[in-house]
């Protein structure tokens, strides 16, 4: 019988058995690190602040099944062990999550809520109406599946929905751009950019002040990736010079923000507390569920890491 191992926080250890053994209940799983032998275990469901830092034991097993959409973490571990398959997560309630906040923040970009709630504050009647979202362009940067679900969403409200991927894609609906010109060219043009690409060694400081610069005047950013894929100082800087109109940052190089940290009381950032989306634990149960399914039918796994791209 396949035996899965629980590794993550333990609050969370006894919600997560239930939901798995509610699909299947005779299922073999546990929480029990200290009681269970590594050599016993096939499959383990992990996430980094869980209690299990050292991988070296699990080296005999078969799969490692990220609890969260980001593999970064887990990668850079230095006691990973090189044959498991490395699982992303992908679930249908974080798909969901990530999209409902995107739009909601597009939306309120779009519509310059921000500036009518200033000027609401000083008494200002200006009667001005926002462009219709047919006339406005969102870039969105990362087209795996929480970047596809929010192009097709966003093109269904008639924003004129650009995506850009590292190898070519097609979207119905979307304009899409890969490789490094079309990271040029989507930049270029965009007057809204969600950032949903993985971290790696490639997107670190991806959003540089030259990158910044090559946005037309007045773009406003939404990163909801990973912090350290904007320079902080760079961005700080485009905001002052008035380049960039606004950062919507649910993301930090250090999390949480440190109360000094400038982006807090800076009138064009608004700040959220990466909540953007998260795993929901009914919804990945059945992903586990199928995963383990496939394991034992024979058939691959499915959502892979690779390694080599870090993602």
């Amino acid at each position: 019988m396949t035996c899965v191992l629980y590794a993550g926080k333990a609050r969370d250890a006894e919600a997560w058995i239930g939901a798995v053994r509610a699909l299947r209940p005779e299922l073999d799983i546990t929480a029990d690190i200290e009681g269970t032998d590594p050599a016993k275990i096939d499959i383990l469901l992990y996430e980094p602040s869980g209690p299990v830092k050292d991988l070296t034991p699990y080296s005999g097993i078969l799969a490692i099944q990220s609890l969260w959409a980001g593999v970064e973490t887990l990668l850079d571990n230095p006691t990973l062990p090189k044959s498991p398959a490395l699982l992303r997560m992908v679930e249908p309630g974080l798909t969901e999550g990530m999209t409902d906040y995107c739009v909601g923040h597009v939306m309120r970009v779009h519509l310059g809520m921000d500036k009518q709630r200033a000027q609401q504050s000083r008494k200002e009647w200006l009667n001005v109406a926002p462009p219709l979202s047919r006339d406005r362009k969102v870039a969105i940067l990362g087209l795996g599946a929480l970047g596809v679900d929010l192009a097709q969403k966003l093109a269904t409200l008639r924003f004129n929905v650009l995506g850009w991927s590292r190898s070519e894609k097609t979207i119905a609906g979307v304009k899409t751009f890969h490789g490094d010109q079309g990271l040029a060219g989507i930049i270029a043009q965009a007057d809204i950019v969600v950032i949903l690409v993985p971290l790696t060694p490639q997107t670190t400081g991806l959003f540089d002040a030259e990158r910044l610069e090559a946005l037309p005047d007045g773009a406003h950013i939404i990163n909801v990736a990973r912090g350290p894929i904007i320079e902080d100082d760079a961005l700080l800087a485009a905001l002052n010079s008035g380049k960039i109109a606004s950062a919507t940052l649910d993301v930090f190089n250090e999390e949480p923000l440190p109360q000094s940290h400038p982006y807090w009381e800076h009138p064009s950032v608004t700040i959220t507390p990466h909540i953007a989306s998260a795993t929901r634990i009914q919804t990945a149960a059945k992903v586990i569920v199928e995963q383990i399914e496939l394991f034992e039918t024979g058939k691959p796994f499915i959502n892979v890491v690779d390694r080599s791209r870090g993602y």
